[in-house]
């Protein structure tokens, strides 16, 4: 005797339904909004009790086996739920974003249509200054004076850019050509469809203040309005354990028994040992990976014995 299949409908949030091709602005001119998705939290835990066939009724039950999952590494489940987004984006942040290899995507193309007539555009207080600290990242601002020739400066190129480019196109130049001296800061669109898991992965770097802050506007507006509607569960989980959550090396816990040992000294001594602490020619200097755990330290408000030993 066969046995009876139960019927299953289509899993729906009503939250992420509300939002369904809304656009959210990102920038002067870009934008993120929901076309599909499918799955939620429910989706989940029903993959990780597949044997059930569907969730537990009681939300505890489910947020607590979701929190395990993500705290323990437990992917798999994270992608049953997929979502595809519609995004409008400066070329230069797309291809930052592009990087994140685990997505379908399908760009807007400018070989077969003409290019969108939008670039991004920088207000005079927003132009900032390259860190002393960080090659590929910024620190601060030029103060507003000097950032309104800069904006007067974009403003110029970016009219004549788009003119020349108009211009090519109607003397009856092929578009895959008359595109290529086009600025970087013009907009782009894309269908971009992603698990939760690499999405959360996305998220966890793009949201981090070290990144370029275009794209961290794209990835908070992505989080902050979208999985946080679409996997409330899903989003605390990863909010709790992984962007605010840390991790401590192998190197990091000895260091850190050693400061909370009878003789802290020898966290310095290790630290020396370990090249991370190096003396030249009178002068103290410190690696990158140290600098990163003094961060950690700092933030905790635990004490850090070599910062008087060296000074």
């Amino acid at each position: 005797m066969s046995q009876k299949i139960e019927k299953l409908s289509r899993i729906s949030v009503p939250a992420l339904d509300s939002i369904l091709g809304k656009p959210f602005k990102v920038l002067d001119d870009g934008f993120i909004r929901v076309i599909d998705y499918m799955g939620s939290d429910e989706a989940i835990v029903q993959a990780a009790r597949v044997s059930y066939g569907k969730g537990t009724k009681k939300v505890q039950e489910d947020r607590g086996l979701i929190r395990y999952l993500l705290r323990h590494k437990h992917t798999t489940p994270f992608e049953m739920c997929e979502i595809k987004l519609h995004v409008r984006v400066p070329m230069d942040t797309w291809r930052q974003w592009i990087r994140h290899r685990t997505a379908n995507v399908n760009e807007y193309s400018t070989r077969y249509s003409i290019a969108i007539d939008s670039m991004q555009k920088t207000k005079e207080d927003a132009w900032r200054l390259q860190s002393s600290s960080n090659r590929q990242g910024s620190s601060g601002f030029f103060e507003k004076e000097i950032g309104k020739i800069f904006s007067n400066q974009e403003k110029e190129l970016q009219d004549l850019a788009y003119k020349v480019y108009i211009e090519r196109i109607e003397k009856g130049m092929a578009r895959e050509q008359a595109r290529k001296d086009l600025p970087l800061c013009t907009y782009t669109e894309a269908y971009w469809k992603i698990d939760l898991h690499n999405l959360l992965h996305f998220l966890a770097l793009r949201m981090d203040f070290h990144a370029q802050w275009e794209i961290r506007e794209y990835a908070k507006t992505i989080g902050e309005q979208i999985v946080s509607k679409w996997c409330p569960l899903a989003w605390e989980a990863f909010l709790d354990y992984t962007f605010h959550g840390s991790s401590l090396s192998r190197i990091e816990q000895e260091i850190l028994m050693l400061i909370h040992s009878k003789n802290p000294n020898l966290a310095t001594e290790k630290l020396q040992e370990l090249g991370l602490l190096t003396k030249e020619n009178e002068t103290w200097k410190k690696s990158r990976e140290l600098l990163e755990m003094e961060e950690k330290f700092t933030a905790w408000k635990i004490p850090i014995p070599w910062i008087d030993q060296i000074t």
